[in-house]
């Protein structure tokens, strides 16, 4: 089950194999045909019959079956078949005119694995269904094969299992998953200083985590990386509302003296609004991206719907759970003396230095919290500088993770054997074994992984590397030394590339696209000049680390033209003389047999020797009408000709599959931005190109991030237009966003990463998350409103009350990625990508948004209020006139 079908290449399927004397044939005027007709004629399985019914006129009531012994299953027994006996009784036999050997069925792919002769399965999982469970369903199958059926001698290895890397990457983000439960609950600590106001959003964490467990199994999801991404996420985000609560009941303690009940009960009343408020904007952040379709909506789906559960049931939390422990738990030590010691002198020290810390920023947003020049020119400055950094940093789609698995492909010159294209192989298998991070090597010769096609000059191998724990090296490392070593190999073009990023986008990492010759000439000569020319052009381009091809209309073949007018009055067929030739050339499947309790067949064929050479097939004979042998050179002659082995269409158009790697330090997005500016300028009327693959998905999403973010932007601005009765006061918290995406582009760019799929998730998350940090200020700047106070009073005052939630929740969802950051081994790169895309957004994000967002409430709480009063004094006007 999940397993949609195997292809076994390289296999030793047996068959009976009659090597055909020509020659001989032609001695005893015996045609292909004849043999066929005598291999099927004695070589049938006859059904047991009854012969006769038992009746009063036998006395011995005796019932009777026949037999006949069946296919012949031996050598021997097809060596003795009689093809033919004279007039004078002599018999003519199969062995008189052809060699009989149980062998090989076809001799095209050679399969090796670690140097020793092997059959290569490959399976393909059906969509739908769990790699983990169908991996381990097909080595439990193997493992039982082994103990029932297996000869003595005979072994399996597993050369390539996507299980490994996706094991390897769990266990990964799952010791992440910890170490950020660790270094957010140390932070809350910091901050809170008190062990049980610690608890209390340490709890938040395994409820929303086993709530989110839940959904998603109602959902259908699986443990996977994606909603194990969102789980380390919401780690930081869950505890976020609990905070705020703890927080908000603390300082109600502090000011009032109130017993820990009476405190939750106040601060519950100024902050439910606001933890409603933040859990329906983080929340809702999340609700498009679901909608998203093809490979894009897979990532952003099932890593959406995680994060939107997760924050869902940490606001019921907050809002029930959180201030009823508050209730309970908290005591009020605020106005009691603290007993002296190491713990509490560093927390002193730690306020202190935070008081310090306030009085600056209140003293800052005194200058500037009604300068709008200083407002308006700042979120400007990043806004710029957001879209500088953007243009430079490079752009990807998912990004290539060592797998632990290395391919090789290689081509040998056009018209080279298969034992020339081994030996290749075996030159590259010895030099791996060489390398001790390698743990194997499955090679096949005549097999190309790029069309999965075979052919004498192609060839494949498959390089498993030992797990990530027991090596130092890449896999990028390891390409680079196997390069270095097999660059001597001068006999054959040879490419070293990790898998695609998807299993199943494509056959190897890097990009792949297709010319297309439309010009509907069908001249392949001319379609593969254009694409040499186009690939020199590509590789002349600085961002191009490699391209090659697998179209080459170079192979040497033969062209039989047949006089139809000689054929004709020689009495012979074109069919009977094709037939003829396929049987002694290509070989023929002339019948079948049982034997071992499986089902094998009986193949014809001319003996290698008498076709080594294109005249040996003029020296060949073919019977005609009256009995004679005719030989082909009679009514044949062949010309040499050039071709493609293999001919693929894209599009129903001619096409040669192009596939490359980007240069070092240039990601796939400026490769295919490099090729499509060669393709303008380089191509000739008549060609065109199209990607296919893992690139052909990143060319579709385009700019759908754009949109992503649009959608995302419009859900929270009617949300909090409707939250806020006000279509001016939640911009404030919109145009405080610029600032994160800075931060986030800015940290990829240091790091020396790409904005891919990961960095997008991380950048629509911080919608929510930085919308949070904004709506806390906005939220009581309102309430202080209400009571009376001016514009800017309000404005400054909720930034002084908010600021050290703020703060809390910033740097323990920060301290939540850390582990992300610096992580190494399976998926290094897609977890440092998220991690540092969301660390860098939350840091610049808060740090400069509590800058600016005061002053932008200001900004339209002023304009709010200046509408509001036009309308008072408008209604008061009318009423005067009535």
């Amino acid at each position: 089950d999940g397993v949609g079908f195997a292809d076994i290449m390289g296999q030793r399927e047996y068959a009976m194999r009659v090597w055909l004397k020509p020659q001989r044939m032609d001695a005893y005027e015996i045609s292909a045909e004849e043999i066929i007709q005598s291999l099927r004629a004695q070589n049938i399985e006859a059904a047991p019959g009854k012969v006769g019914e038992s009746s009063g006129r036998n006395p011995q009531s005796l019932q009777y079956v026949l037999r006949y012994t069946g296919k012949l299953t031996h050598k021997e027994q097809y060596e003795n078949i009689v093809i033919k006996v004279s007039e004078s009784g002599e018999m003519l036999r199969l062995k008189d005119v052809a060699d009989i050997e149980f062998g090989s069925l076809d001799y095209d792919v050679l399969s090796k694995e670690n140097g020793k002769p092997s059959a290569a399965i490959i399976l393909k999982q059906r969509p739908g269904s769990n790699a983990s469970e169908v991996i381990s369903n097909i080595k439990a199958r193997l493992e039982f094969l082994k103990s029932t059926s297996f000869p003595p001698g005979m072994d399996y290895t597993i050369s390539y299992d996507v299980s490994r890397f996706l094991d390897a990457s769990i266990h990964e983000v799952i010791k992440t998953l910890i170490e950020a439960f660790l270094l957010v609950a140390l932070v809350v600590f910091l901050f809170l200083q008190d062990w049980r106001s610690t608890l209390i959003p340490v709890l938040a964490v395994p409820v929303s985590l086993i709530g989110t467990f839940a959904f998603m199994q109602l959902f259908g999801f699986s443990i996977n990386l994606l909603t194990l991404f969102a789980l380390v996420l919401a780690i930081g985000i869950v505890v976020d509302n609990a905070i705020v609560v703890v927080e908000a009941v603390h300082a109600k303690m502090e000011e009032n003296n109130a017993d820990p009940k009476t405190a939750t009960m106040q601060a519950m009343g100024e902050i439910g609004g606001a933890i409603v408020a933040i859990t329906l904007v983080m929340s809702a952040v999340f609700i498009p991206v679901a909608f998203l379709d093809g490979p894009v909506g897979v990532f952003y789906r099932q890593f959406s719907v995680t994060m939107a559960i997760s924050i869902v049931i940490s606001g019921i939390n907050a809002l029930t759970l959180t201030p009823a422990l508050c209730a309970i738990i908290l005591i009020n030590h605020h106005h009691h003396p603290k007993p002296k010691n190491w713990l509490t002198r560093f927390f002193d020290g730690f306020n202190r230095y935070y008081d310090s810390i306030a009085l600056k920023y209140r003293k800052l947003l005194d200058i500037i919290v009604n300068r709008r020049i200083v407002t308006i020119g700042v979120l400007a400055l990043f806004s710029f500088a957001t879209w500088g950094v953007g243009k430079v940093l490079p752009t990807g789609f998912i990004p290539t993770e060592d797998q632990g698995t290395i391919y090789v492909n290689v081509t040998t010159p056009v018209g080279a054997t298969l034992e020339r294209t081994e030996k290749v192989m075996n030159q590259i298998d010895d030099i791996a074994k060489t390398i001790t991070e390698i743990e194997s090597s499955s090679t096949l010769a005549g097999f190309s992984m790029m069309t999965d096609g075979s052919g004498a000059s192609f060839g494949m191998s498959t390089i498993s590397l030992k797990p990530w724990k027991d090596r130092k090296k890449t896999a990028d490392d390891i390409i680079a030394l196997l390069q270095e070593k097999t660059k001597h190999i001068k006999d054959a073009e040879i490419q070293f590339f990790p898998p695609p990023a998807v299993p199943g986008f494509g056959n190897a990492s890097g990009f792949e696209l297709r010319l297309l010759d439309k010009t509907g000439s069908g001249n392949l000569q001319e379609t593969y000049k254009v694409t040499q020319d186009f690939m020199e052009a590509v590789k002349q381009r600085k961002e191009i680390k490699s391209i090659f091809t697998s179209f080459n209309p170079t192979f040497p073949q033969y062209l039989i033209h047949v006089d139809q007018d000689v054929a004709a009055k020689k009495g012979i067929t074109v069919d009977n003389a094709m037939s003829n030739l396929q049987t002694l050339m290509g070989s023929f499947y002339a019948t079948n047999f049982i034997r071992f309790g499986q089902m094998y067949k009986v193949m014809l064929q001319s003996d290698p020797k008498f076709r080594a050479q294109p005249e040996d097939i003029l020296k060949l004979r073919v019977k005609n009408k009256d009995g004679e042998m005719v030989p082909y050179s009679l009514f044949c002659k062949i010309e040499r000709v050039y071709g493609p082995e293999q001919l693929t269409r894209y599009n129903m158009y001619v096409s040669a599959m192009l596939n490359g790697e980007a240069a070092d330090g240039y990601s796939s997005g400026d490769a295919i931005k490099a090729i499509e500016e060669v393709a303008k300028e380089k191509l000739q009327r008549g060609y065109s190109h199209e990607w296919s693959g893992m690139t052909r998905e990143e060319m579709l999403s385009g700019n759908q991030v754009v949109f992503i973010f649009a959608i995302c932007l419009l859900f929270v601005y009617l949300l909090l237009s409707a939250q806020y009765e006000s279509f001016l006061l939640p911009l404030p918290v919109l145009l405080s966003l610029p600032i994160g995406i800075f931060g986030s582009l800015f940290l990829l760019y240091i790091l020396g990463l790409e904005n891919n799929i990961y960095a997008q998730v991380a950048m629509v998350m911080l919608i929510g998350l930085l919308g949070k940090n904004a709506i806390l200020i906005v939220e009581f700047a309102i309430l202080k409103q209400k009571e009376g106070r001016t514009v800017i009073e309000a404005a400054i005052e909720g930034a002084m009350a908010r600021l050290r939630p703020i703060l809390m929740t910033s740097f323990a969802f920060i301290a939540g990625l850390i582990p992300l950051m610096v992580a190494s081994g399976a998926g290094a790169i897609g977890n440092k990508t998220i991690g540092s895309a969301a660390a860098g957004g939350m840091l610049f994000g808060t740090l400069f948004g509590v800058i600016i967002i005061p002053g932008l409430y200001v900004l339209f709480a002023s304009i709010s209020e200046k509408k509001k009063k036009k309308k008072n004094i408008e209604i008061i006007t009318d009423n005067e006139k009535k």
